[in-house]
Parts: C-alpha cells; structure tokens; sequence
C-alpha cells in the first residue's frame, strides 16, 4: 500500500530534528495535507463507474495541460523529510563516530530523497540509480535543479540495474551540470559535427552515449565517496521476484557502504490487508490519489499495484499512471537475505496502521502523524502495517 498508501503525505517544510519528524513515504501511510479549500466528494470519481458513463475523461501523459505524472506522484506517495530524519536516526544509533554525508539512493525515480539530501547540508554527496530514464532525466531538471548550482557538483545519477556494478550503468548527468560544464558540453558535441538543436530529453539520450560525457562520468563516480548510508525506498525491493535476486542486491549494498561502516534502508508493508484486493483513496485539493491492490496470489506472495489520479480540473484522470508488479516480501526473509548478503546485524523499526477491517474500499485512508516507527524484536500480525528495516554493515 505503501507507506502512506505509500508515496506520499503531505508534508510540513520546517527543519527536521531527528526525533520529531514527520512520518516517512509510502504509499499509504501519509498523512494528507490540511486543504483550504476541501473538494466535495461530488467533485470526484467513482473511477470506473464515472469514466463508464463518461464523466471523467481519461488521459494519456502527453497531454500538455496536465501536470506531470512525477509531481502527483511526489506529491501523494513521498515524504523525503522523513525519510531522511529517521535514516539520520538510524545512523546515529546503530553507527555513530560521524556525521552521514554521503547517500546512495537505489531505485531512486526522480532521486527526490538525494535532492532534498543535498539541500539540508552543503557537504552532502548523492548517488542515485534506476532503470527509467525519464524519471531520472525529470528529476535532474525538477528537483536538483531547484537545490542550486553547487546542486550538480554534489550528485550523480546512473541509468542501470541495482544488481549490477555502477561500471555498467550509464550516467545521465550530463545535460544539467550547470552553466559552466552544461556549455561545455554543448560545444564538444557542436565541434564534433553532431547537430545540437534537439529538445533536453534528446540531447539526454545523444550525450549518454558521448566518450566525452562517459569520462567525466568515470571521473565523478570516482571522486565520490563510498556510502555512509543505502535506501530503497517506497516498496521497491518487492520488485525483485527472487531470492537470489533479492541477496544478490543486498550485496551490492553492502558492497556500496563505506569501509567505515554504514548502514542500509528499506520499507516494507504489510498485514492481513495486504493479502487481498484492496483500494485505498485519498484526497487532495486538486485531485484524489488511488492505490489499488489486485488480487494477492498466496502461492508465491505476488500481486499487481497500480497507482492512479483523478483531477479535478476538467475533470480528467490519468489511470494506471504507475503499475507495479511486486512479491511482498516477508519480514524473517528479508532479515536472513541481508545476513546472508553480509550485514551485521539487522533492525526492524514498524508502526501499525489503521485498521481496513477487510474492506475492499477505503475511502479518505488517513493516517495518525503521532504513531511513530518503533523498534521492537516481537509484534504481532494487525490489519495493516508499515516497517524501516535496517541492516547494519560494521566493516572496521
């Protein structure tokens, strides 16, 4: 579900103490941002039913005049607040000696977390990786961009698979350096004969596979340090089907932390709710946000998420604007996957949800912002649950 439903809650933008923060993303536990103008329920959907009879229209992304899906998506499922207070937290407890300046965010989308990682200290680095180039290339353009022009010096993001080394990944950094190094660029490609009037995402996808771009490349890899701490956030390690997968990844986390010692994140949710089909609906001052969960297949612990919006101008939705196709994971495996990729020692940090009472339907799914994450060694199975799970990796 996520762990606000799980991407996102609104959020509050005061500073962060580690202790008193609010809760982190996913898609179904955040908490909804307080609206000035609430919309009445005869201003949404019934989903279905209404796009049947032809009220709410359905569109495809290309539309101009909606808002990308990326800026819904952050708006509803995440909370990068939180999520790096308690990884501050975690860090603190479990590590110690240092200050955490130097984060890899797998699976990053639109690297969201590593942006707001930079902004709240200037001496903090970032790594992200993911497969989707559009997410990534939205985000150097939306989030980084917005950090600063010191931003760019800071981070790196890879097009790859997060089983495999950084070696085989390819940067996507390139066409958003900065003034400086963005023009330099341009005339590299200019003096090579290549034409350069393509739109961003163009000039993207050309100057990947630029020698010049995949230098400079190799050369920021390098001069970044190792991770202090590695997050994979908003469920997304149940998009490895696989234990071998599964232990293969977490040993290319281990392998990213800092001879130092460091520490890895993940989240999880789960509860007698989350084995069946299941919708969840909240809603915001200019749309609704639907998690929806199809039928859980209990032979091998698979099912299918999809993630769409209703606007409320013109009465438009995007449907099936993100789906995910996910084994969720259990809490015992998980913990003997990260022992046996070569954590130390590994830590479960959870907060119940509320109650669905096996309904199939949610509307207004809210969450209580006062129940925070706890940690404990024993809890006992509830309706809905969301969890931190941290592994330690002690290298000295």
């Amino acid at each position: 579900m996520g762990k606000r439903g799980k991407k996102q809650h609104g959020r509050s933008n005061s500073r962060l103490r580690a202790d008193d923060d609010p809760l982190p993303s996913s898609a179904y536990d955040s908490e909804p941002p307080q609206q000035q103008h609430p919309l009445t329920a005869d201003e949404f959907p019934l989903e279905e039913e209404e796009e049947k009879h032809g009220k709410y229209k359905y569109e495809e992304q290309s539309s101009c005049d909606l808002p990308s899906k990326f800026v819904l998506y952050q708006r509803s499922v995440q909370s990068p607040k939180g999520d790096i207070s308690y990884m501050q937290k975690f860090f603190w407890t479990y590590v110690g000696g240092r200050v955490p300046l130097h984060l890899r965010e797998d699976f990053c989308g639109t690297a969201l977390i590593s942006a707001e990682w930079l902004r709240s200290d200037s001496r903090r680095t970032a790594v992200g990786v993911d497969l989707d180039i559009e997410a990534l290339t939205w985000g150097l353009e939306n989030n980084v961009q917005k950090i600063g022009a010191d931003a760019y010096s800071r981070i790196c993001l890879f097009r790859g698979n997060v089983l495999h080394s950084l070696t085989s990944a390819k940067c996507i950094k390139s066409a958003l350096l900065g003034s400086e190094n963005y023009k330099s660029l341009r005339e590299t490609e200019d003096n090579s004969g290549s034409v350069i009037d393509d739109d961003e995402a163009d000039l993207v996808k050309k100057l990947e596979i630029s020698e010049h771009v995949r230098d400079y490349c190799r050369r920021k890899e390098s001069s970044f340090p190792a991770a202090d701490i590695v997050c994979a956030f908003n469920y997304s390690c149940c998009c490895l089907q696989s234990r071998s997968e599964l232990v293969l990844y977490f040993k290319q986390a281990w392998n990213a932390i800092s001879e130092k010692g460091g520490i890895f994140v993940m989240d999880l949710y789960g509860g007698t709710s989350s084995e069946h089909a299941l919708k969840l609906r909240r809603r915001y001052e200019d749309f609704m946000y639907v998690w929806e969960q199809e039928d859980f297949n209990i032979i091998n612990r698979t099912t299918k998420i999809s993630l769409h919006f209703y606007l409320s101008k013109n009465q438009r939705s995007l449907r099936h604007a993100f789906t995910y196709h996910w084994r969720l994971w259990t809490l015992p495996e998980i913990k003997d996957c990260l022992e046996e990729a070569g954590f130390n020692s590994v830590h479960f940090w959870m907060r119940e949800m509320p109650n669905i009472q096996e309904k199939m339907e949610v509307e207004d799914y809210e969450v209580n912002d006062n129940v925070k994450y706890e940690e404990v060694s024993s809890f006992n199975q509830k309706d809905a649950w969301n969890a931190y799970i941290v592994g330690i990796a002690n290298k000295v």
